[in-house]
């Protein structure tokens, strides 16, 4: 007996949406994809257990409960510990009152506001995460997630975790570079677009220019080239094209051997003869 054409396609998206469980992407550092899979995968199992009950060997959906519901009991005990792994990285996160996610920790928007009038000092921020490092003794055994995370903390935090803490003292320091890995990755994206390919090479030559001159028309763009004076921009040229000259030998070496070395050995030549009647007319000379 053939099926509903609309039952299948319904049991169609609830199998496709369990295999997004599997396939979360992660976003660091607060967004975890199997952490998140599993949660959505709880949801959907909740959901098929509240369906009323049929024969098991009739009822599909009764039968893809019981199999999420093993899929759920195999991995509870990982899915609790890197549940209690990322509830102290929140709690970092919170001791750091690091901007960008304050409103994804805290949950409350008058603790935010608060909290953002309040002066902090790199010192009183290495106070509290002191104290939260001796608070969060995670067991190996037990936990071994969270102890993970506390014996990579605590090795970062000894080696770096006073030069972390500056822009808590210096007005306008971000606490990050996301921004201007954000800007590097548009002008990569930008790239790709324009050539069709997935290299970007083109912009280790030309990048630092895209950075520096943002204009809206070549009327704009040619008013700030012309602030540099010639004489600069000549000697920046110089230093460029003294820079590229390794890469570029390279690439023709890999491309070309042969026209590579015979144009070394040219050079090389050239060099030598002019160097001997240098030093012949000097012996005239004197």
């Amino acid at each position: 007996m053939s099926r509903d054409a609309e039952l299948i396609a319904i049991e169609s998206q609830i199998r496709a949406a369990i295999r997004d469980c599997v396939n979360r992407t992660s976003r660091k550092p607060f967004n975890w994809g199997g952490l998140m899979g599993y949660q959505q995968l709880s949801a959907i199992a909740e959901v098929l257990r509240s369906l009323p009950c049929r024969k098991i060997d009739t009822d599909y959906l009764s039968l893809l409960s019981v199999w999420v519901d093993l899929a759920l009991s195999n991995n509870r005990s990982v899915a609790s510990d890197l549940s209690e792994t990322h509830k102290w990285l929140q709690r970092i996160a919170d001791c750091l009152r690091y901007p960008n996610n304050s409103d994804y920790i805290s949950g409350s928007v008058i603790d935010i506001t608060e909290a953002a009038k309040l002066p902090l000092t790199s010192f009183q921020v290495q106070c509290k995460m002191e104290e939260l490092l001796q608070q969060f003794v995670p067991d190996r055994q037990q936990n071994p997630a969270p102890f993970a995370l506390k014996k990579k903390l605590r090795r970062l935090w000894d080696k770096y975790g006073t030069n972390l803490l500056h822009c808590y003292d210096i007005p306008g320091l971000p606490p990050d570079n996301l921004k201007i890995e954000s800007m590097f990755s548009h002008l990569r994206r930008h790239q790709r677009r324009i050539s069709g390919r997935k290299s970007t090479a083109e912009l280790r030559d030309f990048g630092q220019y895209q950075v520096l001159f943002l204009a809206e028309s070549e009327k704009q763009l040619l008013a700030q080239i012309q602030q540099v004076p010639l004489t600069e921009y000549k000697i920046q040229r110089r230093r460029l094209a003294m820079a590229l000259a390794p890469r570029q030998q390279k690439h023709r070496l890999h491309h070309d051997p042969v026209s590579a070395i015979q144009g070394l050995v040219h050079q090389h030549q050239e060099l030598l003869c002019v160097l001997e009647s240098q030093a012949l007319s000097y012996q005239l000379d004197s």
